[in-house]
């Protein structure tokens, strides 16, 4: 699939990577997150927003246990980074190249809490 700019983002903002601990564990053995299986069958990394982080954990991580939530300023991924947008017509964050990790902002777990829900951090 190849990937076209249809906008940049106007205000700098915070997107959200979702992975598996597997993944990011892989992704600190190296220095780099090239990307899930289904991002590296895509040919780019797939991002949120802080607003699209609850619905892609549902539509894509619902059955998934251990899942890590990497966050990155989006100016700092340079033309990388493109906009798209999505089926619903959201615009969705793309990064069209390995994630080093020196810029990634912070990572943490997200919990399963009790009700099978996520424990969210507070996300910009």
């Amino acid at each position: 699939m190849a990937l076209r700019s249809v906008g940049k983002c106007t205000q700098m903002t915070t997107v959200y990577k979702i992975c598996t601990r597997a993944d990011w564990l892989a992704a600190e053995a190296v220095g780099a997150f090239d990307g899930s299986g289904d991002d590296l069958r895509d040919g780019f990394i797939h991002l949120s927003t802080g607003e699209q982080v609850e619905g892609t954990i549902a539509r894509h991580f619902a059955d998934v246990d251990e899942l890590m939530i990497l966050a990155v300023e989006a100016d700092r991924l340079g033309n990388s980074l493109i906009w798209e947008k999505s089926r619903g017509g959201g615009m969705f964050p793309h990064l069209g190249a390995p994630l080093a990790l020196n810029l990634v902002a912070w990572v943490q777990p997200l919990a399963r809490q009790t009700d099978g829900s996520r424990v969210l951090p507070v996300l910009d």
